[in-house]
């Protein structure tokens, strides 16, 4: 008899570090959405389960479950090989915990790898990601780390991630960096997929007294904060960080790419060249056309983001602490200085 893991047996054997937690989905359907932590070991390739789906429609379940057989054959050297790459217990999962894991557990079985799968599939750890998320009690107060578009708040992050500091990168989980030119050069995630990165990291932080974030919009790109979490954001500690303008050009120059990406960058400032007036988004418009980029960010910065940051500050409910810095290595350090009397 197979072995069946619930949810909550898989996520302890994740956190154990000897087994490794295999979705054998398609590519694509592991790209929206999966337990994270997981690889992917496809039974099949999004063309061949689009074509296995159209049969089952078209045809009847019979006629699906035989060119699946065929499919799956052809390449069940390959498949076994990758399992066996691994060197330890796996535990596999597909969408509801049909056909497709308990074929992986059956085959990798017969060749003597130790194999289990999840128990109604990954529709059953997203069932556990919402119902987790709905009832959570997040008892660690957040630090915001915020200010002016450029700042580097993100690089600033990582920074203090690299020494050692409990942090949360919302825009890396979303897959998109909170601006109407956000997704440029990125691919963004949909919400399951934020839900479980956020929950995974909220569980690895439970016994910190403080997480770090960057201050951000209750949506980002294509997903939504959930309440509970917003809600600390806008009574926590505010870092309001102030660099100079060229500081700010570089840092937005050198994390957007602009050069990269010329026409989906003009075709963004569309979205919000009504809200800037008409002389200055005309002025912004040319010199984008005319891959000015420097010299258009500089007025973005000054006519559309400044303002609006602005705007956002005043409504933050907590402390809120001011750093003026001329560098980033400046900006990293006073940071770090106004963090040592914050219990972690």
């Amino acid at each position: 008899m197979q072995q069946e893991y619930t949810i909550e047996e898989l996520l302890e054997l994740r956190e154990s570090g000897k087994y490794a937690l295999v979705d054998v989905r398609s590519p694509k359907e592991f790209q929206e959405a999966s337990i994270p932590g997981a690889i992917n070991i496809p039974v099949f390739s999004n063309e061949e389960r689009s074509e296995i789906g159209t049969l089952y429609k078209q045809e009847s379940p019979e006629a699906a479950k035989q060119r699946g057989l065929e499919i799956f054959s052809d390449k069940l050297p390959r498949f076994i090989n990758d399992f066996q790459k691994l060197n330890k217990p796996v535990a596999v999962f597909c969408w509801r915990g049909g056909m497709r894991s308990k074929t992986a557990t059956t085959v990798l079985d017969l060749m003597g790898v130790k194999a289990g799968r999840l128990k109604g599939g990954i529709r059953s750890y997203r069932q556990y990601v919402v119902k987790t998320m709905e009832s959570y009690n997040l008892k660690s107060d957040l630090i915001v780390l915020n200010g002016y578009t450029g700042t580097g708040k993100t690089k600033l992050l990582h920074q203090l991630l690299d020494k050692g500091y409990p942090v949360i990168d919302l825009e890396q989980m979303a897959g998109h960096r909170g601006s109407i030119f956000g997704q440029i050069g990125l691919l963004p995630n949909n919400q399951k997929k934020f839900d479980s990165l956020l929950l995974q990291d909220l569980e690895k932080y439970k016994d910190k007294k403080h997480i770090i974030i960057e201050g951000e919009s209750k949506r980002i790109g294509k997903v939504v904060l959930p309440e509970f979490f917003y809600s600390k954001k806008e009574s926590g500690t505010q870092f309001f960080l102030h660099l100079p303008i060229d500081v700010r050009v570089a840092n937005i120059m050198e994390d957007y790419k602009p050069e990269e990406s010329p026409e989906q960058f003009l075709e963004a400032f569309q979205f919000i060249k009504r809200n800037i007036h008409s002389p200055i988004a005309n002025e912004i418009q040319k010199l984008l056309e005319g891959k000015q980029f420097p010299k258009a960010i500089a007025l973005l910065l000054e006519y559309y983001y400044d303002s609006r940051y602005e705007h956002a500050i005043t409504q933050s409910e907590g402390e809120t602490v001011h750093i003026h810095a001329e560098s980033m290595e400046d900006a990293f350090q006073q940071l770090r200085s106004n963090l040592k009397n914050i219990k972690f």
